[in-house]
């Protein structure tokens, strides 16, 4: 009856469609928002760890450490499992996962305890994270991919930006639990809206035919992830200050590599197949990835000692400074998703390659020209430079995440919506250790604290000089990648 009533009327069924897309994309962004929130609003919470807990601040770091390390770690096994058991199914247990893990974090009465819960949240972060992108290639016509991502990466870039303002008035007017109970409700909610709105996962039919399902790849996905962890360590132990330990987990993550690539060629059903890195434009994403997540972790890094330091900022200002990129990302998200679904994805993430590049070179050389040549202060050519490479980031985030999943095989979306957001997650954290380890080394001091404020400007225009040279390796590598694809055409 149902069908005959959408062929008579099928203006009312494609009102119907469009409903319950609107609907999915709801579930699937604050899916997306409750993962970013878990990362960015844990921070602001540190110093009041610090009192609570009577601990060092390396110690209640690990609060943050513990679920960073867990979506690392596990984000591309678990979109790999989300392919074979069915990703709303695994979806609902992650979202039910992180919610239950917040109140646990929130009722920890020891440090140990509030560590293990984070770890568990990062595990439901992770499926989050690697699921929400995968459910995208299904939610509407390949037109309207970007978009989707577009609106994916608006609710990832409210995440971070949310977390620091809403931690610090919970924890003003309540206490630091509040900064994890706050995601209990919301993940009840976003549990209802995936459980009522997702659609069903294949596999249940694949087993109703008697259709064989590939099995799960044990042995491969303990090495990656004991390799992920060991490398994650490494770049975060000692704050970028690389020791004993930080070698030897490096060359523990170099052995884990290769074990892992060995294993995966000799088993039945492997994690990830060698043979997937021969698709170019697969393989070039993944590399562009790590390097632009590593440039945007400079920003992250460098600019908060530029302003206090070299700019004689307020902790105020400061702060009001650092949510310009957030909530230019905010503005962008949903404008750069709708342009690559118009220019097509290669063209528009050469576009955000270039206002990037661009965006680097003027971080490194507008704040102290500005000043000289026109008579500004050094936050008018900050917040310029700013403007131009958050658009630009937003431009390939959206343009890379439409061509790699746009084509992908439908029991490849889990996995390679999980590689997409380790090599992010990946970028991020090298870019914590390396470009701080540049920003110093380029500081002439050994503890940027102690550095005059010229030599903190004359660090940030050389670790933007160093992250606009990286930005041209990645636009080298989009110009080589589409080279390739069309010779193999």
């Amino acid at each position: 009856m149902k069908a005959i009533s959408n062929a008579i009327n099928p203006a009312t069924s494609s009102t119907q469609a469009s409903t319950q897309v609107r609907w999915i994309l709801a579930s699937l962004s604050l899916s997306m928002l409750l993962s970013s929130l878990g990362t960015s609003i844990a921070n602001v919470g540190l110093p009041s760890l610090t009192h609570a807990f009577n601990a060092s601040f390396q110690q209640v770091q690990w609060a943050v450490v513990a679920y960073l390390l867990a979506i690392t770690s596990l984000i591309v096994s678990v979109g790999r499992l989300g392919d074979l058991m069915g990703r709303k199914r695994l979806l609902l247990a992650g979202i039910a996962l992180f919610t239950i893990a917040s109140a646990l974090s929130g009722a920890a009465p020891t440090l140990k305890l509030l560590i293990a819960a984070r770890a568990l949240q990062g595990l439901g972060a992770a499926i989050m994270m690697a699921l929400t992108m995968a459910f995208v290639s299904e939610t509407d016509s390949k037109e309207k991919t970007g978009s989707a991502m577009g609106l994916l990466g608006t609710m990832s870039a409210v995440g971070t930006a949310l977390g620091p303002s809403m931690g610090g008035i919970l924890i003003a007017g309540l206490n630091w639990r509040a900064i994890f109970f706050i995601n209990v409700p919301l993940g009840i909610l976003s549990f209802i809206l995936a459980h009522r709105h997702l659609p069903q996962d294949q596999q249940a039919s694949d087993k109703a035919n008697n259709k064989a399902s590939p099995r799960f790849d044990h042995i491969g996905t303990l090495l990656l992830a004991l390799t992920l962890a060991a490398y994650a360590l490494a770049m975060t132990l000692g704050r970028g200050h690389f020791g004993a330990l930080n070698l030897v987990l490096l060359l523990a993550a170099v052995i884990g590599a290769a074990l892992f690539m060995l294993v995966e060629t000799r088993v039945a059903s492997p994690l990830i197949r060698p043979a997937l890195f021969r698709d170019i434009t697969l393989s070039t994403s993944l590399g562009m990835n790590i390097l632009v997540a590593t440039v945007m972790m400079a920003t992250l890094v460098v600019g908060p000692f530029y302003l206090s330091r070299a700019l004689a900022l307020s902790d105020a200002m400061v702060g009001l400074m650092m949510s310009v990129g957030p909530v230019i990302s905010i503005c962008c998200g949903v404008i750069a998703g709708r342009i690559v679904d118009r220019m097509g994805a290669p063209a528009t993430g050469i576009a955000g390659l270039v206002a990037m590049i661009t965006g680097a070179f003027a971080l490194a050389l507008l704040p102290t020209m500005l000043p000289a040549m026109l008579g500004t202060t050094g936050t008018t050519g900050y917040i310029i430079a700013i403007a131009i490479l958050t658009p630009g980031y937003q431009l390939f985030q959206a343009a890379n995440n439409t061509a790699v999943m746009q084509d992908i095989a439908p029991d490849q979306r889990g996995l390679t919506s999980g590689m997409l957001n380790l090599s992010r997650n990946l970028g991020l954290i090298t870019g914590a250790s390396l470009m701080g380890a540049v920003f110093a080394w380029a500081s002439g001091s050994s503890d940027v604290r102690t550095a005059t404020p010229a030599a903190i400007a004359h660090g940030m225009q050389l670790t933007f000089i160093v992250a606009g040279v990286m930005l041209l390796v990645a636009l080298g590598m989009a110009g080589l990648g589409r080279l390739i694809s069309r010779r193999i055409k």
